[in-house]
């Protein structure tokens, strides 16, 4: 949308000594730089104004803008590193009316690392200001041996985009007029795909989308490669939701450890959230039993402080420790709320529980015992990863509540996932992979249960398409992805024809980041209450692609094969159900990790 570059002839009147006036032309057209500059160098948009000055910015050629009275709100001041899909990006630092963002045509930016993804927090405006549908172009990333690769950027609409992908949601629009408007404004971190082990010169941004949009970029940065550090818990925010309300308060919160290793760190995230979190302190110590640990936690810090803010919907990771942690063990990590906390990103099916210190007990981070931690939890909330010192890297187990482990017995371990990574811990033939469950209990592939921004008691997650990037692209060192996925879109309305146009996709973008990509089989659910002939015919369909998928994937687990009754495939085997048809029970979730070919899990393969 570039009518507010001028590209035509601006007539001069030079006076010259000696010599009559004369008219000479000079084209304003924008000068090209050869070189790659630093974004904040090509910045030629004002997207951020004062409430009280609405006026000194025009982020969509309509004078309309976003607020920075809600950019503070939300934790998004000035200069503010933001992390966002494992990526350090930076919040332009600059004054609300000043140029903040590039419109992008071309321009060569300098961005150098080496890593797996270059991240970009962009935003698309429409023609006229009014809702648009996004903007998409293509680019070219260069490295210092001279060679270059493509990419495809989608900049979702400012106001019209999808909250669920949105890395902030700002709660109104300012307008030249000066009386905003009442709907979300929207920005949105987006990766793009690079050869990894390359180190990364500069990028060539889009061109210029044409007069009906724009696609405005505010930051950009490398998504490193840590080789050195192996994923060995995680799990996926599923929604946000109401609690406590908590107020200096801690945070006591069991987890069990796939890998082992002598230094670790961990991930919190205030994923989905509209203001920023204080984290007061944080420690971590082997579980003896229930709050208790094995002696004195260990502190962790972050950018070698105590604790940390967590802006709207940012994450942070705790500087490494030395730290002994045991393969399959449980972790007590604990975590102190200063301030008050009514709502809060969780993993609702943990089949775990918890602790929490009573209200106002102030910071118990230290304590090695448990007579502190009075309450407790069966949710997950802040904290999304756990990484240790060295190993080969990790396998995700992707999916919905089969994965999640619902119906297995609570406190005991006895999901899938964990079956498997007590399987590679005991043999030697291949890596003994980290195991992240990144399953979410009523999760879809091609649509949101949560819509993605506010309180909410649904707890489904967004799809397996929009969570993709956080929860497996994103993960620490992950080379393979296990995708187990769909039984509940056929349940509640999807196509298989959907279903699998979702499985391809999730399957295209992970190969485009480098990961091995697993498919398995939906199980058998006859007799659980909304589990009709039309819902199985459709899972047979899906069934049926995922086992002849014509390189989609790289390998298949057949988990429909191993739980299901052979005398009625459509029902599972009774020995497997947890008694309500849809779940398996402890020994169903064993025999699917019994079933894999460890080797079908092996990157090149």
């Amino acid at each position: 949308m570039r009518g507010r570059l001028w590209n035509v002839p601006l007539l001069i009147l030079l006076t010259l000594a000696g010599t009559p006036a004369v008219a000479v032309a000079q084209d304003r057209t924008t000068t090209k730089h050869t070189e790659p500059l630093p974004l904040e160098r090509l910045f030629d948009n004002r997207a951020v104004s004062d409430d009280a000055h609405p006026g000194d910015a025009d982020f969509d050629g309509a004078g309309n803008s976003l607020s920075a009275q809600d950019l503070h709100t939300a934790g998004w001041d000035p200069g503010r590193l933001l992390g966002l899909d494992s990526v350090s990006l930076r919040w332009p630092h600059t004054r609300p009316g000043a140029p903040d963002n590039v419109r992008a045509d071309g321009q060569q930016v300098r961005v150098d690392g080496t890593g797996n993804a270059v991240s970009l927090l962009v935003a698309g405006t429409s023609a006229a200001g009014g809702p648009g549908n996004g903007v998409t172009g293509t680019g070219t990333v260069h490295y210092w041996d001279g060679s270059s690769s493509p990419y495809t950027l989608t900049a979702p609409d400012w106001r019209s985009g999808s909250l669920a992908t949105k890395a902030v949601a700002l709660p109104k629009v300012n307008t030249r007029s000066g009386t905003p408007l009442a709907e979300k404004a929207k920005l949105y971190a987006v990766t793009v795909p690079v050869h990894e082990g390359r180190r990364i010169r500069s990028l060539t941004l889009p061109r210029d989308a044409g007069p009906a949009s724009d696609l405005h970029v505010f930051a950009a940065a490398v998504r490193r490669t840590e080789s050195s550090w192996t994923g060995t818990w995680t799990t996926s925010t599923a929604g946000y939701t109401s609690v406590g309300p908590w107020q200096n308060q801690t945070l006591r919160l069991v987890v069990h450890t796939s890998a082992g290793g002598s230094r670790t760190r961990i991930k919190l995230a205030n994923t989905f959230a509209s203001t920023p979190l204080e984290i007061g302190h944080a420690s971590v110590v082997v579980q003896r039993e229930g709050a208790t640990g094995r002696g004195r936690p260990v502190p962790l810090r972050f950018g070698g402080h105590d604790g940390t803010v967590l802006p709207a919907g940012a994450h942070a990771v705790s500087d490494p420790v030395g730290f002994q942690v045991p393969a399959e063990s449980n972790l007590l990590v604990s975590i102190h709320l200063p301030g008050a906390v009514p709502a809060a990103p969780v993993h609702s099916e943990a089949r775990q529980q918890s602790f929490v210190s009573a209200g106002g007990s102030g910071d118990r981070t230290g304590d090695a015992e448990g007579a502190a931690f009075t309450g407790t939890l069966d949710v997950w909330p802040f904290l999304t990863g756990v990484d240790v010192r060295g190993g080969p890297g990790s396998v995700v187990a992707f999916g919905d509540s089969i994965t999640d482990g619902v119906r297995s017995t609570p406190g005991t371990n006895r999901r899938w996932p964990d079956f498997l990574a007590q399987r590679l811990r005991a043999q030697q033939d291949v890596p003994h992979y980290g195991v992240l469950n990144q399953g979410i209990s009523a999760n879809r592939v091609v649509s949101d249960r949560y819509p993605g921004d506010g309180v909410s008691d649904d707890t489904g997650g967004i799809s397996a398409l929009n969570r993709l990037e956080r929860d497996v692209l994103g993960q620490t060192n992950a080379h393979t992805v296990v995708v187990f996925e769909g039984i509940n879109d056929v349940r509640w309305g999807a196509s298989a024809d959907e279903v699998v146009a979702g499985l391809k996709e999730v399957a295209r973008r992970a190969h485009e980041r480098g990961l091995r990509v697993v498919g398995a089989t939906l199980t058998p659910c006859e007799g659980y209450q909304d589990c009709f002939p039309e819902v199985d015919a459709k899972r047979s369909a899906v069934n049926a692609f995922i086992r002849d998928n014509g390189g989609t994937f790289d390998s298949v687990l057949d988990f429909d094969a191993v739980v299901r009754d052979p005398a009625r495939p459509q029902r599972m085997l009774p020995s497997y159900d947890s008694g309500d048809h849809l779940h398996p029970g402890d020994a169903g979730y064993q025999a699917m990790a019994n079933s894999v070919e460890l080797r079908k899990l092996l990157p090149g393969a």
